[in-house]
């Protein structure tokens, strides 16, 4: 035994020294005078990184050797590609997969949360038809599975993954009224949820301020939450309130992740309106104490005083019930106009959260139309436009929805600047931009869009590190790479380490910069310089390669890649993400 070992040992030795004599190994790319952040929020290096395929081979202080494709990053930070945590890129991606107003941000991949594209009957299949805006797509897939392949097959640069929505589950068995499914039904809307987690969904999410979402009660969705868990998935929301009864969104937050045993996500955490924006210690001191209780529960933001959403989100969630189409003869009505007004001007509406009365008229600008008619009013904001029709903000904005089939957007303005900068530097607060990636030609054009979807991610480098110094870049990095890919339980990405996805990010944190506004938003950020997906270049000296770098991420109950589906308890699964974090 001992003979065979030296043996062993020897011809190691050997081989070792032919290869030493050979010279360094080669690999497909090597970037050099790095500073490395490795995602992790500890302090940067200088150093090296190697590529092989689609794998970070080395990463470290030393040589990396030497490589096919060899990148001089002259002292720019080399990073984890970032994590779009809320992404709206569903459709914008089915026209160009380039997401170029991502990639110039370094985004390398987008989460889609709140709504799904699957699954679809084929009714809801016929109303996506219909109901679409300036993007013109065809509807060729039934289920959630579908349009990721469809989508990957298409060709993106980014990678992508989704969530299934209690918007869509609901629709497809209960239609778009206000109605409560029976025990049947909601044995259904399980086995949907169950459906879309085996076909690679991360988990379940919605959006309770907007119908037929808001018509779901807390204890169905702590079914849908649970059956998300078994399949090792989470529950992510925009949440019932994030005004007048943020506390109760909160605590229902809290409490489907407790009974469910689904990780939970609060989107785009923000308090709106005046009258709410001192109640963030309150509702952060919650959260912290659900975490230190066990609780998996994080959070995502966007670095904006304005919100963005659809003109009817302005109405009383009643007026929405049977759908769009319902909603807009329903407000023909002279009788159903007056309720309605009535209830846009109530202050504090106690079962409904009123972005019309957290903004006001002056605070509300016109982001996009369906109509070409309406296309002028892009641009102006809700008090002018009623001025100049002679009416009411509450008319106008009723008048617009009828016009424009419902497919107007504006965007709101409803949050202090002063809590953003206490909520960017929370420990478990993620980035996500809320918002669609895109470029300044063609059909984007025909519409705006908000200053996030082109500066969400460089304005925390630039405004909140570089500026006002809330956080080191290392702890920017973070926020943007290790923490998403952890909370979402993406394995080997967020981080720079041998073995890991080659997601990774050139840029320099002195010059990287947002130059998006809310009166020219797409404007490109400046600053990142290549950008690396799955090893593959899909930005080089700052422009997009047009490579099909973006693959879909898919959750663990994924049976495609020949996995076990949705095991019988959520006890089975163990996550990746961190443990509850001081406030600090």
């Amino acid at each position: 035994m001992a003979h065979r070992t030296l043996a062993r040992i020897a011809a190691f030795s050997l081989v070792s020294a032919c290869a030493w004599a050979a010279g360094p190994q080669i690999h497909d790319v090597v970037i050099r005078h790095a500073t490395i952040y490795d995602g992790s929020g500890g302090a940067p290096y200088a150093g090296e990184l190697a590529i092989d395929g689609d794998r970070i081979a080395y990463v470290g202080r030393g040589s990396a050797g030497r490589g096919r494709l060899e990148v001089n990053a002259h002292g720019q930070a080399v990073a984890p590609g970032f994590i779009d945590m809320m992404g709206h890129s569903e459709e914008s991606l089915l026209i160009d997969g380039r997401a170029v107003s991502g990639l110039k941000q370094g985004i390398t991949t987008d989460i889609f949360v709140e709504e799904s594209m699957g699954p679809l009957s084929p009714e809801m299949a016929r109303h996506m038809k219909e109901r679409q805006g300036d993007l013109k797509y065809d509807v060729t897939w039934s289920t959630l599975g579908q349009y990721l392949d469809h989508l990957e097959q298409r060709g993106i640069a980014p990678n992508i993954a989704s969530f299934v929505g209690v918007g869509e589950v609901r629709t497809y068995v209960l239609g778009e009224g206000d109605v409560q499914p029976t025990p049947e039904q909601l044995a259904k809307m399980r086995a949907l949820v169950h459906q879309a987690m085996e076909e690679g969904a991360l988990g379940l999410t919605t959006a309770l301020i907007y119908a037929p979402n808001n018509y779901a009660r807390t204890p169905e969705l702590i079914e849908l939450a649970r059956e998300s868990a078994r399949c090792g998935g989470m529950y992510t929301a925009h949440m019932r309130s994030e005004g007048d009864h943020i506390e109760d969104g909160v605590r229902e937050s809290i409490e489907i992740a407790r009974a469910s045993g689904a990780p939970a996500e609060i989107h785009h955490f923000k308090f709106i309106g005046h009258d709410n924006w001192g109640k963030r210690d309150q509702v952060v001191a919650m959260i912290n104490a659900a975490r230190a209780a066990g609780i998996r529960i994080t959070a995502d933001m966007y670095t904006y005083t304005a919100g963005a959403t659809a003109l009817d989100a302005s109405l009383p969630p009643w007026v929405h019930s049977g759908g769009p189409e319902a909603m807009v003869a329903r407000l023909k009505d002279p009788a159903v106009r007056a309720k309605v007004i009535a209830a846009m001007r109530e202050p504090h509406p106690k079962d409904w959260e009123s972005l019309y009365q957290q903004s006001g008229a002056d605070g509300m600008l016109i982001l996009a139309t369906r109509s070409a008619q309406l296309k002028p009013l892009i641009g102006q904001t809700v008090a002018a436009i009623a001025q100049q029709r002679g009416v009411s903000p509450e008319d106008a904005i009723i008048d617009l929805v009828i016009e424009d089939n419902a497919g107007a957007g504006a965007a709101y303005t409803i949050i202090n600047e002063e809590n953003i900068k206490k909520q960017i530097v929370l420990p478990w607060v993620s980035l996500g931009s809320d918002a669609e990636s895109s470029a300044p030609e063609g059909v984007f054009l025909e519409s705006s869009t908000h200053p996030r979807a082109y500066g969400n991610f460089a304005r925390l480098f630039a405004k909140y590190v570089r500026e006002d110094h809330l956080m080191t870049v290392q702890e920017a990095v973070r926020k943007v790479t290790s923490l998403p890919a952890d909370v979402l339980s993406l394995p080997d990405r967020g981080r720079l380490k041998a073995g890991a996805f080659a997601d990774v990010v050139l840029f320099d944190p002195a010059t990287f910069q947002d130059h998006s506004t809310y009166a020219k938003p797409m404007q490109y950020a400046t600053g990142v310089t290549e950008v690396f997906i799955n090893g593959q270049l899909a930005l080089k000296d700052g422009e997009p390669t047009g490579a099909h770098t973006g693959r879909t991420l898919r959750g663990r109950a994924w049976v495609g890649a020949g996995g076990g589906g949705c095991r019988a308890t959520s006890k089975d699964w163990t996550w990746i993400d961190q443990p509850p974090r001081p406030a600090g």
